[in-house]
C-alpha cells in the first residue's frame, strides 16, 4: 500500500479566534519563534509549515528539546536552533522564566506547535506580541491568535494540522463565536525533508566504524530496522516477526533504537542470530540522532513502525516499508515516493474485518494486538 497524498481535510475549514486582518501578520512580521514538539516524529512533521513560513521571509528560530534540536539543525530554512533545558513533562518554571528573559524583545511572532499549556507559556513569558497555536488544554490568555481543536473523529493529517498555522492573518475573517467565515486551503508541497551534508553524516558515522563486528557501513549495504515505538506496544510489530524477517535478507541489518529500545532489539538480534550467525547488529542506545541520521541515509532499506525513525528515513527520501497497528497512515503516514504502508485495517482480504483500527491506544484494549500479529514476514518481504 502506497501512502496516500496529502491533500487539504477537514483542517483546511479550521476554524480560527482572534485572527489579524488578511496580510497584516506577514507584512510585519521579521523574527518567528517556534516552540518545537517533544518528539522526533511531530517534528519532522513541523517542517513543511516552517517552509512555508521562510519562504514569505520570516527568520526561524526553533525552541526545542536537547534531543529534538539535531531535526531541526537538518532543516534548510531554520536559522537558528535553541536547545531549551527542560525535562520531558516537567512544568520547571523557574527555568523557563530564565529563558523567557533571554528571548524578551527578540521575536515579533511565536508559533506554538505542541498543544499543551506549558508549551505555551515560554512566549507569553517573553513577552512575544503575537501568540499563534492551537486552543489545546484550554490556553485562552496564553495565545493571541488560536486555530480550534479539530474533532477526534477527524484526524487530519498531522503535517496538515501543522501548517495550518502558517496560516493565521492570511485572509481568513472571523466573527466573535470564532466561527471562520471561510475556508483556508494549503497549498504546495507538504512533504517534510530533511537534509544533512555529507561531510556531517560521515562525521556522525566515523565513531561507529570502530565498533567490533559491526559490518560496513558503504551506502546501500544493509538493512535498518527500527523495531521500537516509544508511544506504546500497540504500535510495535511483533519482535519475532523482526527477527523472521531479518532471515531473509541477503544484506545485514542493523537495529536502531534508543536506550529504551536496547532490550527489543537484542531480542531481535538473538532470534535473527541464532539460525543466521551474524545477521543483526544492535545499535539501539548506542547512538546519538545525527548517528542515527547517517546509518539510516546510508541504508538501503527502512523497515519499521509508525515511529519517529520512520519519518526521519521518509523526510531523506530512503526506501520504506512501515508496518501499522493502532494508529493510521492516513494520520501519519510517511511522506515518501519510495514508502510502502502494510495497514490490515484497509486489506479487504483481512478476516475478521479489523474494525477496532485505528484506536490510537498506546496498549490493545482487547488484548490481542491482531492489527500487527497478523502481519506476517512474508508480507513485508514481498513489498521490500
Amino acid at each position: 500500500m502506497w501512502p496516500k497524498p496529502v491533500k487539504p481535510s477537514a483542517l483546511t475549514a479550521a476554524r480560527c479566534t482572534n485572527l489579524q486582518p488578511a496580510n497584516t501578520l506577514a507584512a510585519t512580521t521579521k523574527n518567528a519563534f517556534i516552540v518545537a514538539p517533544q518528539w522526533i516524529g511531530d517534528a519532522v512533521m513541523t517542517e513543511p509549515l516552517l517552509r512555508r513560513l521562510a519562504a514569505r521571509g520570516e527568520r526561524l528560530s526553533v525552541g526545542a528539546l536537547p534531543w529534538i534540536a539535531p531535526v531541526y539543525r537538518a532543516m534548510a530554512c531554520v536559522s537558528e536552533v535553541i536547545e531549551m533545558p527542560f525535562q520531558h513533562g516537567g512544568l520547571q518554571l523557574h527555568g523557563r522564566w530564565k529563558l523567557a528573559r533571554q528571548l524578551k524583545g527578540r521575536f515579533d511572532v511565536a508559533y506554538v506547535c505542541p498543544n499543551s499549556l506549558k508549551s505555551a507559556l515560554l512566549p507569553w513569558m517573553a513577552g512575544i506580541p503575537v501568540r499563534i497555536g492551537y486552543t489545546g488544554e484550554m490556553r485562552f490568555g496564553l495565545l493571541t491568535d488560536r486555530l480550534a481543536n479539530p474533532d477526534e473523529e477527524e484526524r487530519p493529517p498531522m503535517v496538515e494540522w501543522y501548517a495550518a498555522l502558517s496560516l493565521v492573518g492570511q485572509g481568513a475573517q472571523v466573527g466573535q463565536s470564532g466561527q471562520s467565515g471561510q475556508a483556508m486551503a494549503l497549498q504546495g508541497d507538504l512533504r517534510p525533508v530533511l537534509k544533512v551534508s555529507q561531510l556531517d553524516l560521515d562525521d556522525a558515522l566515523e565513531p561507529l566504524t570502530r565498533l567490533p563486528h559491526l559490518p560496513t557501513l558503504a551506502r546501500y549495504s544493509y538493512v535498518v530496522f527500527a523495531p521500537g515505538a516509544e508511544y506504546g506496544p500497540a504500535k510495535r510489530w511483533p519482535a519475532r516477526h523482526f527477527a523472521a524477517l531479518a532471515t531473509k535478507l541477503d544484506r545485514p541489518v542493523l537495529l536502531l533504537g534508543s536506550s529504551k529500545e536496547q532490550a527489543l532489539c537484542e531480542e531481535i538480534a538473538s532470534m535473527a542470530n541464532a539460525t543466521h550467525k551474524g545477521q543483526c547488529f544492535n545499535l539501539a542506545g548506542r547512538t546519538n540522532l545525527m548517528q542515527a541520521f547517517a546509518v539510516i541515509s546510508n541504508a538501503h532499506r527502512v523497515v519499521s513502525n509508525d515511529s519517529g525513525l520512520m519519518h526521519v528515513a521518509a523526510a531523506m527520501g530512503i526506501p520504506q516499508v512501515a508496518v501499522y497497528g493502532s494508529s493510521s497512515p492516513d494520520h501519519t503516514p510517511p511522506l515518501n515516493d519510495r514508502a510502502r504502508t502494510v495497514w490490515l485495517r484497509v486489506d479487504p482480504n483481512y478476516q475478521p474485518p479489523l474494525g477496532c483500527a485505528p484506536c490510537y491506544e498506546r496498549v490493545c484494549p482487547f488484548g490481542h494486538t491482531r492489527c500487527l500479529e497478523d502481519v506476517s514476514p512474508e508480507r513485508v518481504y514481498q513489498l521490500l
